[in-house]
């Protein structure tokens, strides 16, 4: 029996897109999804001549390993502190550059600039500032202060936002900026006319047409915390401050040592947590765009 021309056409469509779709997902096999498999095999065997598995026992090692403890909650604390940091005020900014102010397209390029600004340049300006002869301690001194070793004390994670933040606030701005111009009109006017304050409509209202792009900047913020590793290596060296010993440092110098079962367990575990703070936000996500999917 002859099938259905519509039954030929949606078959001859199917292969058409595994075709396009082929080389695509051929390249994330191979560059990603095989990798990722290989790493996990390591994690689980006692080196990589023998082969020898012994489960979870480098997962063991590793959460009693006081190098990787410390790294774990260093970058946890950067992280808890420059994202929301990063998102409120990048929000902030656009809802201030919203407006018609004076200077608005010079602050707005102002706060863009530092994303063309090469990193080893940021991390000398940093250092001149910073340093414990640099110019912020040259000030104190001259008010009759008592200058600090930044770098080398309780502050220097203080020191690694604020550049995280000055780095990324331009980029986080102009999202927010994007979003705001794409909300609808109608529902806006509508609340005015029903006598609500432009603080009610901003929180009852505009949030939530922002929580997609608060979404994808939050994700986006939690990518370049990461990233932030380049500065601080290139300020401090393989071996910082305790306080600025992050999990990139711990998985370069496991690497040095060659040590791959305790770097592949550590992979597997930044990567079981960073998907369950992007798994976090989606629910999040979903939960605050309900009503306006309704």
């Amino acid at each position: 029996m002859k099938k259905p021309a519509h039954d030929r056409i949606g078959r001859r469509a199917r292969r058409t897109s595994a075709l396009f779709l082929a080389p695509s997902f051929l390249g994330v096999s191979l560059f990603f999804f095989i990798p990722f498999c290989v790493v996990v095999y390591y994690s689980l065997v006692a080196d990589p001549i023998s082969r020898r598995f012994v489960g979870l026992a480098n997962f063991q090692k590793l959460l009693r390993n006081a190098a990787f403890l410390q790294a774990g909650r260093n970058t946890l604390l950067f992280s808890g502190i420059a994202v929301p940091l990063a998102v409120a005020l990048s929000l902030a900014l656009a809802v201030a550059l919203d407006r018609s102010i004076p200077l608005k397209s010079q602050l707005r390029s102002f706060f863009l600039s530092p994303l063309v600004v090469p990193a080893a340049s940021v991390v000398l300006v940093w250092q001149v500032i910073f340093h414990r002869s640099g110019a912020l301690n040259s000030l104190i001194e001259a008010l009759g202060g008592t200058g600090v070793d930044w770098l080398k004390s309780g502050f220097s994670q203080l020191v690694i936002v604020a550049l995280y933040l000055w780095k990324n606030l331009g980029y986080d701005m102009v999202l927010f900026m994007a979003a705001l111009a794409a909300i609808p009109k109608e529902p806006l006017e509508a609340a005015q006319i029903d006598g609500a304050s432009p603080t009610v409509i901003f929180f009852r209202l505009k949030l939530r047409y922002l929580a997609p792009t608060t979404f994808f900047v939050t994700i986006m913020s939690l990518v370049n915390s990461f990233k932030a590793f380049r500065e601080i290596y290139l300020l401090t060296g393989d071996y910082p401050f305790e306080t600025l010993y992050m999990l990139q440092h711990f998985m370069n110098n496991t690497f040095r040592a060659l040590d791959y079962q305790k770097l592949s367990a550590a992979a597997v575990v930044m990567f079981l947590a960073i998907t369950a703070v992007i798994g976090l936000l989606f629910w999040l996500e979903g939960r605050l765009g309900k009503d306006l999917e309704q």
